[in-house]
């Protein structure tokens, strides 16, 4: 079955289904969709098992992790964080074997980044969707991300005018996650009733000596020294490698799908637009254009990818040296890319 995100809950009231795979672009929307999932295994006691997949993954380690028995529980959850959604001709046949054969001792939990429509299509994926459920999480636009700060707000007990929220919105440009580390920045600063424009200015300038959204700007326009030093300021401040990762990794594949479409053609007017680009970002987008061709645009999002796995511990380089490479070659340095 398809679900919407909203529809998870009461679904999941009648009970676990065998497998899930919820895929989206936005960090956010993906990881709170996916932990409602994760408490009902936890409540009925599950164990936690997850598996990571890459160009060398071993379809096998699924088909075995679901028969083998773990040491903590009879039943388990398998989480399969699959980025790319495409599995290959082994992968699909291993999901529709166990899609198939779904043991009710264990939930599947696959992951993905957003799909293509043709994926939707193959034939491991309408088994997953007939043996359990699929919810695609789609991302707020800039039309939905007032409505959407505003009840995040009254999550926490706030309110605030228009005005602010606007600011917020403004501020945060779509990045769901940023945008709930500002609500709970505001949550700490402030006692008002509600929030106004002044107190959301004085907050982010009490909070924030060096923010991810600079670091990214200053990165599209070039500034390598500039950049180095809000990165270091970042790290000084804790800020964590994955939610630096998270930012500068949608930055690129943005400016990848762009540059793809100018070498096709198209006006660049016309693609920032279709790309969703807010117009006061258009000028360091474009900066960043002239500089990067697509092929090193891919070659900057695997290296993101490469930083993903020293993050998760699957790779022995230092994600903070990785993440200085990634931000000096993004701004025009010329240093070398390790893998």
């Amino acid at each position: 079955m398809r679900l919407r995100p909203d529809q998870l809950q009461q679904n999941l009231s009648k009970g676990l289904l065998p497998v899930y795979i919820v895929s989206g672009d936005d960090t956010l929307l993906v990881q709170e969709c996916c932990d409602p999932i994760r408490l009902n295994c936890r409540k009925q006691g599950f164990s936690r098992e997850i598996l990571h997949v890459d160009a060398s993954f071993d379809w096998n380690e699924l088909l075995a992790s679901a028969s083998a028995m773990s040491l903590f529980s009879e039943r388990k959850l398998i989480e399969l964080r699959m980025p790319t959604g495409k599995p290959g001709d082994a992968g699909g046949k291993a999901l529709t074997e166990y899609a198939a054969n779904a043991s009710p001792d264990n939930v599947l939990l696959i992951i993905c980044n957003k799909l293509e429509s043709s994926t939707t299509r193959t034939k491991w994926y309408k088994t997953i969707e007939a043996a359990g459920a699929s919810i695609q999480c789609w991302p707020i636009d800039a039309r939905q991300l007032p409505r959407w700060i505003s009840n995040r707000l009254n999550m926490v007990g706030l309110k605030a005018d228009n005005e602010a929220i606007q600011m917020l919105a403004e501020r945060v440009e779509g990045n769901l996650l940023a945008a709930v580390q500002e609500i709970e920045k505001l949550r700490l600063y402030t006692n008002a009733d509600i929030i106004d424009a002044d107190t959301v200015t004085a907050a982010v300038a009490d909070n924030a000596r060096y923010d991810i959204f600079g670091l990214v700007d200053r990165t599209l326009q070039g500034d390598s020294k500039g950049s180095l030093k809000m990165l270091q300021g970042l790290k000084a401040e804790g800020t964590e490698p994955p939610v630096l990762l998270w930012a500068l990794s949608r930055e690129l594949r943005t400016l990848c799908q762009c540059a793809e479409q100018v070498e096709q053609g198209n006006g660049i007017d016309r693609v920032l637009q279709n790309q969703r680009v807010w117009d006061k970002r258009k000028a360091i987008t474009k900066n960043a254009l002239q500089r990067l061709t697509t092929k090193q645009l891919q070659q900057l999002i695997k290296t993101a990818n490469h930083i993903d796995q020293s993050i998760k511990g699957m790779s022995q380089d230092n994600s903070w040296d990785l993440l200085e490479q990634l931000v000096a070659t993004m701004a025009g340095a010329k240093l070398a890319i390790k893998h």
